[in-house]
């Protein structure tokens, strides 16, 4: 079934050869997952297992050759193969419900992905994807940690994280310079946050973006009612949960300048 022929490496991609791993991420799908969107499929080695499976499965691949490629080696697919940058995509034109996302995602866009799929999360329900180790380590991420930060946060105020194995880089061509890990993104029951959405990225951001200043320094623009606990202010911002950014959001009183 394949051509022998390679597509061009694109994105900072590096292509994952072994049939075995391939299988097993596949595998981590949920069973009751009926709409499948994979991202980034290169040669199609994570192709191959899913389409032996009853997913309503579609595509989406930027490069050009490994468009061709696909089209030649899955030709059961024609139809629903995407030729596109994801990042500037509406997901709601690919699928119109409910899908789980799967890739060996390029690795020096993967955090956009991410956040990609926060902007889609009624849509992007899972997320099953191979990253640099240490971007999985950050997402995966608890309090307290010092990879932990603000894509920690983001991402785990919608979805429960997972990290599921490492991967080394012998079984991809070419070898990455670094480890890879898998990690699965299951988005929460209740996906609602019971603040503002967009205050609370700010807050977040704002946060961290001096992360070696206490809260009330690297926050000081922002007014908190007295409902907040005192002590949050001498604590740095990786020392607060997910729920201790979403009580501060409730008890925002006045910012000095606008959000951006």
């Amino acid at each position: 079934m394949y051509n022998k022929v390679r597509p061009k490496k694109s994105l900072g991609q590096h292509f994952l050869k072994d049939e075995n791993i391939a299988r097993k991420i596949v595998s981590y799908i949920s069973p009751q997952a009926t709409n499948v969107l994979e991202l980034g499929p290169g040669m199609g080695v994570l192709t191959k297992h899913l389409t032996a499976q009853p997913y309503s499965l579609k595509i989406v691949e930027l490069d050009s050759e490994s468009v061709v490629y696909l089209k030649k080696n899955y030709s059961q697919l024609n139809d629903d193969i995407i030729e596109g940058d994801f990042l500037a995509m509406d997901l709601n034109t690919i699928f119109n419900k409910e899908f789980s996302l799967i890739g060996n995602f390029p690795y020096n866009i993967s955090s956009q992905i991410l956040f990609k799929s926060l902007e889609f999360k009624h849509l992007v329900n899972e997320i099953v994807g191979m990253f640099q180790k240490e971007v999985a380590l950050r997402i995966c991420s608890e309090k307290g940690n010092k990879v932990y930060g603000i894509l920690s946060i983001l991402v785990q105020a919608f979805y429960d994280t997972e990290y599921l194995m490492t991967v080394e880089p012998h079984v991809f061509d070419p070898p990455p310079k670094v480890q890879s890990a898998v990690i699965r993104l299951r988005r929460k029951q209740n996906c609602t946050l019971p603040c503002d959405e967009k205050l609370f990225f700010f807050i977040v951001k704002k946060a961290f973006n001096q992360r070696r200043k206490t809260l009330r320094n690297a926050l000081k623009e922002v007014s908190f009612s007295t409902d907040v606990p005192r002590d949050f202010f001498s604590k740095r911002a990786e020392q607060l949960s997910v729920e201790d950014f979403i009580l501060l959001t409730q008890n925002v009183s006045e910012i000095q300048k606008p959000i951006k």
